[in-house]
């Protein structure tokens, strides 16, 4: 005949999230890593490869703003589901960096989706303006390079949008890294709780 459960082992059973609670987390973690590791590493490289210049700016400025806003929703809902998932009572060091790693990925996806990222895109459709009027934009790959070099010699008004671009992109870059790596940082932590594949 079996004693009594443990207090230590009740509470620990009142703690555990349910398999629905866990399987949304691991599908909002993995869906939002895996669209960045997709987006950042292989479909920007192989379009800027294969896609006249401007083509490949007007589909990343209509994909960006689903690209965020998908990043910034799966953010606050991992966020959220491991809050609910472990009381502030209860936090221990490691939760409280996992949480922390959860608000970083949040406030950076939310710079993105609000201010670098909408930037970068307005930016990028003056610079184009400009290029159309010079007959630019048609060039694919490493061949767009020189004639945009030549016009920023010649141009101070699109020299100065050029730097302004670079400047919000590489920022909306660093957001959009630090999102990647908050996300790598919780996969590994569910990983190493996982007991069997």
């Amino acid at each position: 005949m079996e004693g009594p459960v443990p207090i230590q082992d009740a509470m620990a059973g009142d703690t555990q999230p349910s398999n629905t609670i866990k399987l949304l987390h691991l599908l909002f973690l993995s869906t939002s890593w895996g669209m960045q590791v997709w987006v950042t590493f292989v479909a920007g490289f192989v379009m800027s490869r294969h896609l006249p210049r401007h083509t490949f700016g007007s589909i990343q400025r209509e994909l960006f703003p689903y690209y965020f806003h998908i990043s910034s929703t799966c953010a606050f809902l991992n966020l959220t589901l491991f809050a609910m998932s472990h009381p502030s009572e209860r936090l221990g060091e490691e939760h409280t960096t996992q949480i922390i790693v959860f608000l970083v990925c949040i406030a950076a996806s939310v710079l993105n989706t609000q201010w670098f990222g909408q930037v970068t895109s307005d930016i990028v459709a003056e610079l184009h303006l400009v290029e159309r009027s010079q007959g630019l934009g048609q060039e694919v790959g490493l061949a767009a390079s020189e004639p945009r070099r030549q016009l920023r010699a010649s141009n101070p008004s699109y020299r100065q949008l050029a730097r302004r671009f670079a400047l919000f992109h590489a920022l909306s870059s660093l957001c959009n890294l630090c999102c990647i790596v908050c996300n790598g940082l919780s996969l590994y932590h569910l990983a190493a709780r996982l007991s069997a594949l």
